[in-house]
């Protein structure tokens, strides 16, 4: 299995944040390698926001798809992402989110293995070089978007 966290600070609101980060269907506009993203059953109660969710990676024809089920706890400014279908044998994947001053201090989390040992055995070796990739990102989405 690979894993790593991240912990960086943004500068831009918190809500701003949660809601950029839930938004995957916008993916493909600022994510590395991400093709296409959709949104199916999404459901939201006074604490709670699910939803599944499909993110096509890879470059044109060599691509897969990953099925993730998403639950957003609002009042634990936490997200909590796990493996439904696809390329991955497990999935653990948390985003935190916590106020500071005007900035947020996201806290991001993953654990992954993939079901091809041949396939995880070259994601492992690039694997923190890609998430650092794919965290940078995200913050530059953030301050494009709301600096």
């Amino acid at each position: 299995m690979s894993s790593t966290s991240i912990k960086k600070i943004i500068p831009c609101k918190k809500k701003q944040l949660i809601e950029m980060v839930l938004d995957i269907e916008k993916y493909p506009e600022f994510v590395p390698w991400c093709i296409q993203g959709k949104i199916f059953n999404k459901s939201e109660s006074k604490d709670l926001v699910t939803f599944n969710g499909d993110l096509k990676v890879g470059k044109s024809l060599l691509n897969e798809t990953f099925s993730s089920h998403v639950s957003y706890y609002k009042e634990k400014d936490k997200i909590i992402v796990t493996n439904l279908d696809g390329p991955l044998k497990h999935l653990k994947n948390e985003w935190k989110f916590k106020d500071i001053n005007n900035s947020t201090q996201l806290e991001f989390f993953i654990d992954f293995e993939l079901k091809n040992p041949i396939l995880n055995a070259i994601m492992k070796k690039s694997f923190e070089l890609g998430i650092n990739k794919i965290a940078s990102s995200f913050e530059k989405r953030a301050i494009n978007l709301f600096k």
